[in-house]
């Protein structure tokens, strides 16, 4: 696998700035720390005339911001205000300001933890910010592709498709410990990278999720992560968790809201055919950055290369679901996703749905070789969605697209960043 070069890495969500400014009061960049947003906010303010960036990590700016809010938004051009999270109060000010004047493209915020999970936050400015996530490096951006496999999927099985790549075991290994944090990719040096995960999972723990709760035992935290590391891509049981970690079930479902909203973890719901019971069954969990989990479950890329499939497997699907989510952001239309699993343990890793309905499941596996019996979750999917079923897509580690009956294909695991 070969690494980026030290050039600026575009980021698929550029554009979508550039479009919500063109027509929102406030845009929002929100997303997990160190994934790159004050960098993306720094190149939108140097391309604006007359722009302002105010970063309250800076402690004067901090100050500033919550001893006097309303003289701190108040500027002509387009104001940056990075890390908004450090001063929710700054809220209300924003909103007597667009009120008065809504011109589009006033500002611009970023933030390290989700707005809404914010304490004390008086107003999150409904109808008048937009709000795009950005995760760390999609593998499509890392490769500067255009990586559009979870649109693409749906019409995948209806045209022939180019030749797809093979990646072997130990390129899987070294994409899912490798993962996606800029500073992560930009080092070569495996042990470099892993102190940058430590210190990273440290800091989060010990300021960002403290600063959305006053939690007391990190240690306690960080047990509960390597928990759910081990259980990356199973379903998420908080019973479990809590019996494991000797804690309260109560204390279990804080700690996994508090890792969502500073974006560590993502929990991916349950898909069924009723409604009502996509709300009350079991989530799957995925850590939004694969180094972070293979780093918490210690593993390298050589041990991990050396694994066997169904060990690797899970961090692979992990790893898929995440891609997923990332191209999800920038994708031309809404489509939301999930798992699917039925009382009976037949299951499918991920399940694509459009808002007109159509459905499309993506199964995970780690093996070099697929089989007929990889797609009985698919099938089953199938018979459930009915003509609503656009496409079932095995991703495997071999080098050929392969047919398994009417919208049923296998492909390699690099149709995810090559279409």
């Amino acid at each position: 696998m070969d690494g980026p070069s030290s050039e600026l890495i575009p980021r698929h969500a550029l554009a979508l700035i550039e479009r919500a400014l063109g027509d929102t009061r406030v845009i929002l960049v929100n997303g997990a720390r160190q994934a790159g947003k004050s960098t993306l906010a720094g190149l939108v303010s140097a391309g604006s005339s007359g722009a302002e960036f105010r970063s309250l990590d800076q402690p004067q700016w901090l100050a500033a911001a919550r001893d006097d809010p309303t003289g701190f938004v108040r500027h002509d051009g387009l104001l940056v205000i990075d890390e908004i999270q450090r001063a929710p109060e700054l809220f209300l000010a924003l909103k007597y300001e667009v009120d008065a004047d809504p011109r589009p493209g006033r500002y611009l915020l970023t933030g390290s933890a989700r707005i809404l999970g914010l304490k004390d936050l008086p107003d999150a400015l409904p109808g008048r910010m937009e709000t795009i996530e950005l995760w760390p490096f999609s593998q499509g951006e890392i490769e500067r592709r255009r990586d559009r496999f979870a649109e693409r999927v749906f019409t995948v099985c209806d045209s022939a498709l180019p030749g797809l790549p093979a990646i072997d075991r130990d390129e899987i290994a070294a994409r899912i410990t490798r993962g996606g944090f800029p500073a992560a990719v930009g080092r070569t040096d495996e042990r470099r990278r892993t102190r940058l995960l430590a210190g990273y999972v440290r800091d989060l723990i010990a300021r960002d999720v403290r600063q959305l709760s006053d939690i007391g035992r990190g240690d306690e935290l960080r047990r509960m992560l390597q928990l759910v590391a081990a259980r990356t891509g199973q379903l998420l049981v908080a019973s479990q968790l809590a019996n494991d970690l000797s804690v309260s079930g109560r204390t279990v479902l804080r700690y996994l809201e508090l890792c969502e909203e500073v974006f560590l973890i993502k929990r991916v719901p349950a898909w069924s055919s009723s409604l009502a019971k996509r709300a009350i069954s079991s989530p799957k969990v995925a850590f939004v950055d694969s180094g972070v989990a293979a780093y918490l479950l210690g593993q390298s890329r050589r041990r991990l290369g050396e694994l066997t499939s169904a060990t690797i497997g899970p961090l692979l699907e992990g790893f898929v679901l995440m891609e997923l989510a990332r191209q999800l952001t920038w994708a031309t239309e809404e489509i939301r996703l999930y798992h699917y699993r039925t009382k009976d343990g037949i299951e499918v890793d991920a399940v694509l749905e459009t808002n007109d309905g159509r459905i499309a499941g993506v199964e995970v596996k780690a093996s070099a070789s697929v089989t007929s019996s990889d797609f009985r979750g698919l099938r089953y999917l199938q018979s459930q969605a009915g003509d609503n079923f656009a496409a079932g897509v095995v991703l495997y580690a071999g080098d050929t697209a392969l047919s398994f009956g009417p919208r049923l294909k296998a492909l390699p695991v690099s149709a995810l960043w090559q279409l």
